[in-house]
């Protein structure tokens, strides 16, 4: 009960209490007063005496008696006992709970030729793509059904830095340091669309297209000839057969360690296809250095779709090596 109500009935209860006594007050018969007489009473001389004094008190009532127990029905009685748990020697295993976090990790390590192996472990990335990422240039590779990725990159500096990044932006890092670098010089072609869309061409001491000297993504010489200082090696990177991709193609040279001197000569062919005819084409080109790396954009814009099959030659994307007898 709350005070406020606690309150509310004590004043009701004090002011019903004045009420029933201005009631009686009431309704109580008037007495008259009465005048007052002179009566004698008379005086004892001294204090009467009062004897034999017996104290009595009224004699015990005992108590009635008290009932007898009352005698119950007898009922058999029944003792239960629990039957005995047989506890297992061996516990169940506790079953584990799923994880939906996925561990993305990459190592660099370093091949001849200033090359880069990169391993890339996603588990939970089967068969799904990725963009590798160093010193501006960029291509696509792919996981397996395990999640795992292998691949050899040509490095563009001595501290090189690798990134891999799924689509979401989830992805891993590695670097790696390679002092072979200064001994080579390299030379990138990257752009975004058809897999067949540009090539790189070098044409080595002379030697003209379809020649001995002619090295491209066709051609059957690879990083033997250079670690020999005969020649250079092209790798091309990023997915192929794809429409919309990001690709690249690398020339390396031995300029260190070449056993010869003589001119090279580098030419970029765009090829007309079904995918980029009649639109621009969006390139980029990357050359090392002693000032660190060149980079030049390209836009070029392709020819109507009547010209599918045909190639442009892009010249003057890069500098000829002259190269000297090491």
């Amino acid at each position: 009960m709350s005070k406020a109500r606690r309150y509310i009935m004590a004043g009701g209860t004090f002011a019903c209490a004045l009420g029933i006594g201005f009631f009686m007050q009431a309704q109580a018969p008037s007495h008259q007063v009465a005048a007052m007489q002179s009566v004698s009473v008379p005086v004892l001389d001294k204090p009467v005496e009062i004897s034999q004094i017996e104290l009595t008190s009224a004699a015990p009532t005992p108590p009635a008696a008290m009932p007898g127990p009352v005698a119950l029905p007898a009922v058999p009685i029944t003792l239960a006992v629990a039957e005995e748990t047989v506890t297992p020697d061996i516990l169940p295993q506790e079953e584990v709970a799923p994880t939906f976090t996925c561990d993305y990790e990459m190592d660099a390590a370093l091949r001849k030729g200033a090359m880069v192996e990169l391993t890339v472990s996603a588990p939970c990335r089967i068969n799904e793509r990725f963009t590798v990422h160093h010193n501006g240039m960029m291509f696509n590779a792919a996981t397996d059904s395990a999640g795992q990725s292998s691949l050899e990159v040509p490095a563009l500096s001595e501290s090189a830095v690798f990134i891999v990044s799924f689509a979401d932006g989830e992805g891993a890092l590695a670097t790696a340091d390679v002092d072979t670098l200064p001994l080579y010089d390299r030379f990138v072609v990257q752009w975004s669309g058809s897999s067949d869309s540009l090539h790189m061409h070098a044409l080595e001491y002379g030697a003209d297209f379809g020649e001995a000297g002619h090295i491209w993504a066709a051609s059957t010489q690879n990083k033997a000839r250079g670690l020999a200082g005969e020649g250079g090696f092209l790798t091309r990177l990023g997915t192929p057969g794809t429409d919309q991709g990001l690709m690249a193609e690398v020339y390396t040279f031995p300029t260190g360690t070449a056993t010869r001197a003589g001119d090279v000569t580098l030419r970029v062919e765009a090829e007309v296809s079904a995918a980029n005819c009649g639109r621009e084409l969006e390139a980029q080109t990357i050359a090392t250095g002693d000032a660190g790396l060149k980079v030049q954009d390209i836009v070029l814009a392709m020819p109507d779709c009547e010209a599918v099959g045909e190639f442009l030659v892009l010249k003057n994307l890069f500098n000829d090596l002259k190269i000297a007898q090491n």
